[in-house]
C-alpha cells in the first residue's frame, strides 16, 4: 500500500484519539463556563493536581491512575464546591462578574502551579502501567494503547455526563441555571446550590482528565498552561452549553492537528488548528451545535 495513504489514515486515526482526550480536558470548562458563564482559567491547573494524585498513587501505592482518579472523583468534587462558594461569596452574591473575578481564577492558577512545584518540583513525571507501551494493529491501523484507552475512558465520561444531564430533573436543572434562573426558583430549586453542584463535577472531571494527560504525555506543574487557550477555544468552536458539540470540536481539533504535524511539522500544528477554529466561527459564529 502506498506509504502516504498509510500515513494519513494512521494520523486520522491518531487525530481521533487525540480528539477523545482534548474532550476529557474540556469537559469541565463546558460545564463551567459554557452552562454556568463562570469563566474559570485555573481549570488546567486542577487537570494538572489530577495528573500528580495519579502519579503520587502510581509510584507509592502501585495504583493504576484511573483507578486512582476514581477514587479522587469525590474530594476533587468537594474541591470544586468549595472553590465556588468562595466565588459567590466574593463576586457572583455582589454582581461583580469583572476582571477582580478573572483575577479570582488567574490566583488559583498560579497557587495551584507554586504548590505542584513546592510539592514535586520542576521536573517532568509519568505514571506506570500496562497498557502504556503496547499498540493494537489492524492492517496498516496502529492503535497505541496509551491513547486508546483514554480515548475510551473520555468517551465514556462524556457520554455519562449528557446522560445525566439530558434525563434527570438536577441535569436538566444544571442546563437551566445559567438560562433563566427564576423558572429554575419556580420549580423549587436554588439556584445557587445547583451551580455548586455543577461546578463540583467540573472540578470531579478534572481528576479523570489529569490520569488520563499523565498516561498520554509525562507533566510538570506548567503544562497546564499549554491547554487554556485549547479547551475554551474548544468549547466556543462547539458551541457554549452543548457537550456533543464540544465532543465534536475536540475530535476535529485533534484531526487537523495530527494532520498537520503528520505532514507538516508539529510546529505548525496550533497555528492550523486555531485558523480552523476563527474560519469556523466567521461562518457560525455561535459555534457547531450553538443556537
Amino acid at each position: 500500500m502506498d506509504v502516504s495513504l498509510d500515513l494519513l489514515v494512521n494520523a486520522i486515526v491518531s487525530g481521533l484519539l487525540l480528539g477523545g482526550f482534548y474532550a476529557a480536558v474540556s469537559i469541565g470548562v463546558a460545564i463551567s463556563f459554557g452552562m454556568l458563564d463562570i469563566v474559570n482559567i485555573a481549570h488546567p491547573a486542577f487537570i494538572l493536581l489530577g495528573s500528580y494524585v495519579a502519579y503520587f498513587a502510581n509510584s507509592v501505592l502501585g495504583m493504576d491512575p484511573i483507578l486512582a482518579a476514581a477514587i479522587a472523583l469525590p474530594a476533587f468534587y468537594l474541591l470544586g464546591m468549595a472553590v465556588y462558594q468562595v466565588y459567590y461569596v466574593a463576586f457572583e452574591r455582589r454582581n461583580d462578574q469583572s476582571l477582580r473575578s478573572l483575577a479570582f481564577f488567574f490566583g488559583l492558577l498560579f497557587i495551584t502551579e507554586v504548590g505542584l512545584v513546592l510539592a514535586f518540583g520542576v521536573d517532568y513525571r509519568l505514571v506506570e502501567a500496562r497498557y502504556i507501551g503496547p499498540s493494537l494493529h489492524f492492517g496498516i491501523i496502529d492503535l497505541p494503547l496509551r491513547l486508546l484507552v483514554p480515548f475510551l475512558v473520555a468517551a465514556a465520561m462524556v457520554v455519562g455526563l449528557q446522560v445525566f444531564l439530558s434525563r434527570s430533573f438536577l441535569g436538566r436543572a444544571i442546563q437551566a441555571v445559567a438560562q433563566d434562573q427564576l423558572a429554575l426558583r419556580l420549580m423549587a430549586a436554588d439556584p445557587i446550590r445547583i451551580k455548586r453542584i455543577a461546578f463540583g463535577l467540573s472540578f470531579a472531571t478534572a481528576a479523570v482528565a489529569g490520569a488520563i494527560l499523565i498516561i498520554v504525555q509525562p507533566v510538570e506543574p506548567s503544562i497546564g498552561r499549554e491547554y487554556i487557550g485549547r479547551v475554551f477555544a474548544i468549547c466556543v468552536l462547539g458551541g457554549l452549553g452543548s457537550f456533543t458539540g464540544m465532543a465534536i470540536a475536540a475530535i476535529i481539533l485533534g484531526i487537523v492537528e495530527s494532520l498537520t504535524s503528520t505532514f507538516f511539522g508539529p510546529s505548525w500544528a496550533p497555528a492550523v488548528a486555531f485558523g480552523v477554529l476563527l474560519v469556523t466561527l466567521a461562518v457560525r459564529p455561535s459555534g457547531l451545535m450553538g443556537r
